[in-house]
């Protein structure tokens, strides 16, 4: 057991310090399931909601006086507006763009026909084998950090990987920003739920990149929901000012359960999903135009008995699908969910929900995907096992999306036949000593011994691996160099900021 475990720790180590790739660069053509007639249905819709029905931009005097200026009547806070000038202004959005990691080696391309992958954003509590279910804390959330910038089938810190509900909130989201610029070097997102919080991220990031270079590039992102059905609150607007204003990307997303916030029928989710999203984008590129945005899909079945939301049901799953053609045609990058389920535990459970929640969201061409791993509850508990777990099969579906079906002459292995005799082996042949250590996936945590060899090495079950993984991860971490002023920089900007307001605990 412990020459095993040396040698984990060693393949870390060596995967931390040489990533594969920073992003996924898909080979693979897109799943397009709907033909022309149904997408064109979708479309009328969308635009029909956008004309007719309008979003409500709502508690923003600012975001109202813009629309204005643009000629809009506004009917009270609801906007209505030609579908035709709201595609226009979403097509100066950029189809791809680059956030720049503050190691370049780490910088990811999202739009086209990359896709990004991150963890598991905004729950309350944690768990794992040892502690159990519990609250989120600071020294969870920098462990959470730790092990995203060791696991490299994830390309993105995401930001609130779980609420550190020891630190106070209106400061947590300076410890939480000071952890992902100095405890990785993978891009992130910044804070959102106030003005002066998403600007407290815009001025950090300034720290670590330079005012020039952040003038010129997308550094961070905010990621924000509108208020389904049909409501853009002063979150969004305000996030949006601080950040497309200062040319940083917006990521919105429709968080639409379907029933509760939006009909229950999946169609008419979906459309809804795309014009509160285009709204939105329309609003940025008035504020700035050729700012990054990203359109977001967090379409989601409920329990018609309990209200509960349902993950890797058959509906959000055909929903990823749609969007994702949608959004190819508005030529705007995608975001949609990842390993989701509501499962309390990583059981099988989990791994049906996630890996049908995933498998959607990477054959629809997501381009960056938030809750790739750690996923649990609904979405309430980020599970220490579930994160080392998601990513591991993350890794599977990134091979399949990078590399598909290789039909080169080495891959048909024309001289393994010659060879090799009618009812011999391949074993060693010079074909396979050419390619075995790269010819298939391996995964960390799937165990393929025999029973015996399983048993007499503890007869441990994937919970129990992925516990001792994340635990010998930690063991191993070191963390990615920062030059020691920008360091000092950032530590005195979070002190300040500290000291300037008092403890606020709701």
């Amino acid at each position: 057991m412990a020459r095993r475990s040396r040698k984990s720790r060693s393949d870390v180590a060596a995967q931390v310090a040489a990533p594969a790739s920073p992003f996924i660069k898909r080979s693979l053509p897109f799943f397009d399931v709907l033909d022309e007639e149904k997408i064109e249905a979708l479309e009328r819709q969308v635009d029909w909601l956008i004309e007719d029905v309008g979003i409500a931009f709502r508690d923003d005097p600012v975001a109202l006086d813009l629309w204005r200026a643009e000629g809009v009547k506004l009917d009270g806070d609801i906007i209505r507006a030609p579908a035709d000038w709201i595609r226009s202004l979403c097509a100066k959005a950029p189809h791809k763009f680059t956030q720049i990691a503050r190691n370049p080696e780490r910088s990811v391309e999202i739009g086209g026909g990359n896709q990004v992958f991150a963890p598991i954003y905004g729950a309350p509590f944690i768990r794992d084998l040892e502690g159990g279910r519990r609250y989120g804390d600071i020294a969870s959330f920098n462990d959470l950090v730790r092990l995203t910038y060791m696991l490299p089938s994830l390309h993105h810190g995401g930001f609130v990987t779980c609420e550190p509900c020891d630190v106070p909130v209106n400061k947590r989201h300076l410890d939480m920003l000071l952890a992902h610029m100095t405890l990785s070097d993978k891009p992130h997102l910044g804070a959102i739920t106030e003005m002066s919080r998403a600007q407290d991220s815009v001025d950090m990031a300034e720290i670590v990149f330079g005012k020039d270079v952040m003038d010129a590039n997308c550094v961070i992102m905010g990621n924000v929901n509108t208020n389904s059905p049909l409501l853009v609150d002063k979150v969004v607007t305000e996030a949006a000012r601080v950040y497309s204003s200062r040319g940083q990307g917006m990521v919105v997303v429709p968080f639409i359960l379907s029933g509760a916030m939006g009909p229950v029928s999946t169609a008419a989710s979906v459309a809804q999903a795309m014009a509160e999203a285009m709204m939105v984008c329309a609003y940025i590129q008035l504020l700035r135009p050729g700012a990054p945005f990203v359109l977001g899909n967090f379409l989601s079945s409920m329990s018609l008995k309990s209200g509960a939301p349902t993950f890797g049901m058959p509906e959000p799953v055909i929903s990823n699908y749609a969007i994702g053609q949608l959004a190819r045609r508005a030529g705007l990058p995608l975001r949609c969910g990842g390993s989701l389920t509501a499962s309390k535990i990583e059981d099988a459970q989990a791994a049906y929900e996630s890996a049908d929640s995933m498998h959607s969201t990477m054959l629809a061409g997501a381009n960056f995907v938030l809750h790739s791993a750690g996923w649990l509850e609904g979405g309430l508990c980020t599970g220490f096992e579930k994160l080392v777990m998601d990513a591991d099969r993350l890794g599977s579906y990134q091979k399949i999306l990078a590399n598909g079906l290789d039909t080169s002459s080495e891959a048909l292995a024309s001289d393994a036949y010659t060879e090799v005799a009618p009812g011999g082996h391949f074993l060693g042949s010079a074909h396979t000593m050419r390619n075995y250590q790269t010819a298939f996936y391996e995964p960390k945590l799937s165990n393929s011994e025999n029973l015996e060899s399983w048993e007499e090495a503890g007869a441990e079950d994937m919970r129990k691996r992925a516990f001792n993984r994340w635990k010998n991860m930690l063991q191993d971490y070191q963390a990615p160099p920062i030059e020691e002023t920008t360091k000092e920089a950032l530590e005195e900007f979070v002190a300040k900021r500290k000291a300037d307001m008092p403890d606020a605990w709701y």
